[in-house]
C-alpha cells in the first residue's frame, strides 16, 4: 500500500490569532421562503406536491416496503393527533429510542408539528442513561423501538412517573406484556384517526402554525469529560444550515439516502432527516445493522453519512478481502492502486496528467475500481460524507483512489462549520468555509465559529450556554486548529484539552497518530499516550478481531479466545510493523515507542467511549493506570483480570498477562 511520507509538524501559535475568516466561495445563502421556514411546513409542502411519490422505504424480511408521501402523512397526522388526545402539550418533550426506522421519522415529524421537542437516544443506552435523559428533558412520552427498549423503560418506571405512555412500534416479544402504561404505535394512530374525524384540519393547522425559532430537538452532547448537556436545536438552525450547504451537498427528490447513522447524532438529522423534508429525498432504512452492506448495494444511494469509525472499518474490510481474494484480483489491485494514487496526487498539485497515466487509470477503472465500488454499493454515490472524530488522511486518500470522493465535515451539535466541496478535497483538512459561516482562531489555537445556523442554547443551563457562546455570538468549540490562508481550508488538530505535551516540551496530536495507525486492517482502535512527566509517546492497541483471526488461521497460528489471540507474539509483530510504518512519517518526538495490545475492546457501557464512539481519555488513563505504569517503567508484563467469551457462548473470568512491547 502506497503511503504518504510527509513530515508532520504542528504549529501551536497563529501569528494572526484573532483574525476573522470568511468564505472565499462565490454566492450567498439562499433566501428562505417564510411560508417554508420550518420543517413542519416543508413536510406539508412535500405531501401536497409529491403525494404519490415514494418518500421512504424499509426493508423487512428481505423485501423493501415502500411508503408514499401520502402514506407518511396519514401515519404522521394520526400519530400526532393520538399524542394530542393523550395529553401531549406544546413545549413537551418526546424521547425516542431505537434503531432508525420509518416510525422514528413519523414520531419525530409528528412531535415537531405539535410544537413539541424530540430527543433521540442511542439504542445501546442503559436504563440509567434513559432515566437521565427523561428527567433532564422533562419528557412526558417515550417512543421505543422494541422489547429491548421497552424493558429499559419498565426497569425505571417507578423513577419516571411523569411519563404518560411508552409507545413501541415493533411488537415482537411484547404480546404477553399487559401493562396499561405501554401502547402499540398503531393503537395511538387509531386514537388519532378517530380524533381527526371530528377535527379534520387540526394537524395541518398546528403544523402551519409552527415558528422557525421553536426548539424542536434536544440533542445530547457527547459529554467526554462531564455529564451530557442538551443543545436546543431549532427549525431555523436546520433549515438555514441546509441552505448554507445546499450548493455543495445538493439533494433532490430523485436521490436515495441511507438512514443508518443514529438519529441521536445531530449530523444525521441535518444531512438525512432535514433534506428529506426540504427536498423530498427518498430515505431508505436497512433491515438491521448486519444487512447494511447488502442493502447499500441494492439501493446504490446518492448520499450517505457514516462516522469516521465506520469508514475506517470499511477500509480495513476492503483491504482484507482483497488480500483474501484470487491471485489475479490481488495482482490487479497491486498494479493499479499505485497508478490511482499517482493520478490523484497530480490532480491535487494541479499538474498535467500524462496520457499514459490516464490510460492506465482507465484500464484500472474497468478492471478493479468500478467492480469494487459496485460491491460497496457506491456506484451512484455523490454526497459521501463523514463527520465526528477526525478521519485519517490515509483513509480519505484510499477512497479517493478507488473512485469515491469521501468528504469530511467539521461541525458540532451546537453549530455548522466547514465542509470539503467537490473537487477540492484536501486530505489533511476538514474543508472550507461556506457563505454564512465565520471562523476565528483564539490565542490558544481554539477554533471559534459564528453563524446563524447555531443552537439556541443548552436546555435549562444558561450558565453553560454563557460559557460556550460569548456576547458577540462566537461559539467556543473546544477544538484546536488553524486556518490555511493559502488553500482557504481549516486544519483541525485535536481537542484543546487533548493536545499532549511531553516532558521535553514538545506537543503532539494523539488523534492524528491514531487515525494513521487505524488505517491498518489489523487495528480497530487505539489510544495514544503521553504527558508532561513522560519522555516518549506510547499506545494501547485494540486489534480488529475478525481480520486478525482470519490472518492467524491462514498463518497456522492456533488460538482459543480474543484474549489468547491478542497476546500472541506474532500478533505483536504485525502490529509493531504497522506502527513503524506510521512512525516514518512523524517527527521523532511524536513517534510511538512502546505499546500494549489490550485484552478487550473499548466499551461505551464501561464509560471508555462516548455513544458516538469517541475515546474518554481521562477515564481510560485512570482505568488503565497499571498499564501506563508498566509502559513507562521497567515491567514487560502486566497481570489483569479479564472476562472471556468462548465460541460456544460460555463466559468465564480469567487472569492473563499483557505484554509491553517496544516498537
Amino acid at each position: 500500500m502506497e503511503m504518504t511520507q510527509q513530515q508532520v509538524n504542528i504549529p501551536y501559535r497563529d501569528p494572526k490569532a484573532g483574525t476573522i475568516y470568511t468564505s472565499h466561495l462565490d454566492g450567498k445563502v439562499a433566501d428562505i421562503d417564510p411560508k417554508l421556514d420550518t420543517l413542519s411546513k416543508n413536510f406539508l409542502h412535500q405531501v401536497r406536491t409529491r403525494s404519490n411519490a415514494i418518500a421512504q422505504r424499509k426493508k423487512r424480511y428481505g423485501i423493501w416496503q415502500e411508503y408514499t408521501w401520502q402514506d407518511v402523512y396519514e401515519h404522521v397526522s394520526n400519530f400526532a393527533m393520538g399524542l394530542l388526545s393523550l395529553g401531549l402539550k406544546a413545549g413537551d418533550t418526546v424521547v425516542i429510542i431505537g434503531e432508525n426506522d420509518p416510525e422514528m421519522y413519523w414520531a419525530q415529524i409528528a412531535t415537531h408539528a405539535l410544537s413539541c421537542k424530540s430527543c433521540c437516544v442511542f439504542s445501546d443506552a442503559r436504563p440509567q442513561d434513559l432515566d437521565f435523559v427523561v428527567k433532564s428533558t422533562d419528557a412526558t412520552f417515550i417512543c421505543a423501538h422494541d422489547q429491548e427498549q421497552v424493558d429499559k423503560a419498565l426497569e425505571i418506571k417507578e423513577q419516571i412517573p411523569q411519563i404518560k405512555r411508552v409507545i413501541y412500534w415493533e411488537d415482537r416479544g411484547l404480546w404477553s406484556y399487559h401493562d396499561e402504561w405501554l401502547a402499540d404505535f398503531s393503537e395511538i394512530e387509531a386514537i388519532g384517526k378517530d380524533y381527526t374525524q371530528k377535527n379534520s384540519n387540526k394537524f395541518d393547522e398546528m403544523a402551519n402554525a409552527t415558528n422557525m425559532m421553536d426548539t424542536i430537538i434536544l440533542s445530547m452532547t457527547s459529554g467526554t469529560t462531564s455529564l451530557p448537556k442538551f443543545a436546543e436545536i431549532t427549525h431555523h438552525q436546520l433549515v438555514y444550515g441546509n441552505a448554507m450547504n445546499f450548493n455543495y451537498v445538493d439533494s433532490n427528490h430523485q436521490d436515495n439516502w441511507l438512514s443508518f447513522s443514529p438519529m441521536a447524532w445531530l449530523t444525521e438529522q441535518a444531512f438525512g432527516f432535514t433534506p428529506h423534508l426540504l427536498h423530498g429525498v427518498q430515505v431508505n432504512f436497512p433491515e438491521g445493522p448486519g444487512t447494511v452492506p447488502t442493502d447499500i448495494r441494492e439501493i446504490a444511494p446518492a448520499g450517505l453519512l457514516f462516522p469516521s469509525r465506520v469508514w475506517e472499518n470499511l477500509a480495513r474490510t476492503v483491504q482484507f478481502r482483497i488480500n483474501d481474494s484470487s491471485w489475479l484480483n490481488r495482482k490487479l489491485y497491486e498494479w493499479f492502486l499505485p497508478v490511482a494514487y499517482r493520478l490523484i496526487d497530480l490532480e491535487d498539485e494541479r499538474k498535467d496528467i500524462p496520457p499514459n497515466l490516464k490510460l492506465l487509470r482507465w484500464i484500472g477503472e474497468y478492471a478493479v475500481f468500478e467492480p469494487l465500488r459496485d460491491k460497496l454499493g457506491l456506484t451512484r454515490a455523490r454526497n459521501v460524507l463523514t463527520a465526528g472524530a477526525m478521519l485519517s488522511s490515509d483513509i480519505i486518500r484510499f477512497f479517493r483512489a478507488i473512485g469515491i470522493e469521501l468528504r469530511q465535515l467539521y461541525a458540532s451539535t451546537e453549530t455548522f462549520g466547514t465542509i470539503h466541496i467537490p473537487g477540492d478535497v484536501r486530505f489533511e483538512t476538514v474543508g472550507v468555509l461556506v457563505p454564512g459561516v465565520e471562523i476565528k482562531i483564539a490565542e490558544d489555537q481554539e477554533i471559534l465559529v459564528r453563524t446563524k445556523a447555531q443552537f439556541k442554547g443548552y436546555y435549562k443551563s444558561p450558565d453553560k450556554t454563557g460559557e460556550a457562546v460569548d456576547t458577540e455570538g462566537w461559539y467556543y468549540t473546544g477544538d484546536a486548529g488553524y486556518f490555511d490562508e493559502k488553500t482557504r481550508h481549516l486544519i483541525y488538530l485535536e481537542r484543546v484539552k487533548d493536545l499532549i505535551e511531553l516532558s521535553s516540551g514538545e506537543k503532539f496530536s494523539p488523534q492524528y497518530i491514531e487515525g494513521r495507525v487505524k488505517f491498518s486492517p489489523y487495528v480497530q482502535d487505539m489510544m495514544t499516550i503521553g504527558g508532561w512527566d513522560m519522555d516518549f509517546v506510547s499506545a494501547i492497541i485494540i486489534i480488529d478481531f475478525q481480520n486478525v483471526s482470519r490472518w492467524a488461521e491462514k498463518q497456522g497460528i492456533a488460538f482459543t479466545t480474543y484474549v489468547d489471540l491478542s497476546q500472541k507474539p506474532e500478533v505483536y509483530e504485525i502490529i509493531s510493523e504497522e506502527i513503524r510504518r506510521v512512525n516514518e512519517s512523524l517527527p521523532e518526538y511524536s513517534q510511538v515507542k512502546r505499546f500494549v495490545i489490550l485484552h478487550k475492546e473499548f466499551d461505551a457501557d464501561e464509560a471508555e467511549l462516548t455513544r458516538t464512539r469517541k475515546l474518554r481519555r481521562g477515564a481510560l488513563q485512570q482505568k488503565y493506570a497499571d498499564l501506563l505504569e508498566a509502559i513507562y517503567g521497567d515491567q514487560r508484563e502486566v497481570r489483569v483480570t479479564a472476562e472471556v467469551k468462548y465460541r460456544d457462548g460460555r463466559t468465564a473470568t480469567v487472569e492473563t498477562e499483557l505484554h509491553v512491547s517496544d516498537v
